[in-house]
């Protein structure tokens, strides 16, 4: 096991995306997680039935007690959900010394258009986090529209986003590309280096719950095991596709992910 990825997002009941995403997610890719967890979801394949909030000061404590005892590797910020919680995280940040590298999922909104992020607390992770402590930012485009004010349509539209979002302090900016339309699926990791350009084709699927949170915590993992950021994108973005062919099937609505595919010579 290598690679301690300190996870601070919510909970899905349903297992497909948030903490329960993402732990299977570290697990399978050989890294250790660890969370904190900042919101409790009803929820399942067909939607967000309730929210109900954890304590700011309580989500600091998880965090604090993780880093001052088993320590990170990397972070990986998901659904905070108020601003509340935003400005507690960012406070702590602010405070510590020697943090590891954060990648960042500005999470907004769920799969089934449940709002998963209150509107001032947008601002608040612009300000307090994307500017001063992630790494890697993960926006898809409606979460980079809300981040930047801009409409994005074209691949010109989200590489101009996202060199915006990269000169508010982030050292790369991953735009997620799969709410355009068309047969392929196309990011862009803008970086101080240029644009890289990962490529595939679109599979035919309503089994996508939790594709944001798995990618975010396959690249922190990644971060965590010491690979350089296109590689770990590269193989988070390899390992997300494979997960989406191999999803289960389960529920009536969007499905959840195979997380864990990397572990079938045992199953």
């Amino acid at each position: 096991m290598q690679g301690r990825v300190l996870i601070i997002a919510g909970s899905d009941s349903g297992g497909g995306a948030g903490i329960q995403a993402d732990i299977k997610t570290v697990t399978a890719l050989g890294g250790y997680a660890a969370t904190a967890i900042t919101a409790l979801t009803a929820q399942n394949t067909l939607g967000v039935e309730a929210i109900e909030e954890v304590p700011s000061s309580f989500v600091v404590q998880q965090i604090r007690m993780v880093l001052d005892d088993i320590g990170a590797d990397a972070i990986k910020i998901g659904m905070l959900h108020r601003a509340e919680v935003v400005e507690a995280v960012a406070d702590y940040f602010d405070s510590a010394n020697d943090l590891p590298p954060v990648i960042l999922d500005p999470v907004m909104i769920a799969k089934g258009g449940a709002a998963l992020l209150s509107d001032d607390a947008v601002a608040a992770i612009s300000s307090r986090l994307v500017a001063s402590h992630s790494h890697i930012l993960t926006p898809n485009l409606p979460e980079a529209e809300e981040l930047t004010g801009m409409k994005i349509d074209s691949l010109s539209d989200m590489e101009k986003a996202g060199r915006q979002l990269l000169e508010e302090g982030p050292i790369a900016v991953l735009m997620k590309g799969g709410h355009r339309d068309g047969e392929n699926v196309v990011d862009l990791l803008v970086s101080p280096e240029g644009v890289q350009t990962f490529s595939h084709r679109r599979i035919d699927t309503r089994h996508t719950h939790g594709t944001g949170c798995t990618l975010s915590s396959a690249i922190a993992t990644g971060i965590a095991q010491g690979l350089p950021v296109k590689v770990a994108v590269a193989r988070a973005l390899r390992y997300v596709e494979a997960a989406i062919q191999q999803a289960p099937g389960f529920g009536g609505g969007h499905g959840p992910l195979g997380h864990g595919h990397t572990l079938s010579e045992f199953s």
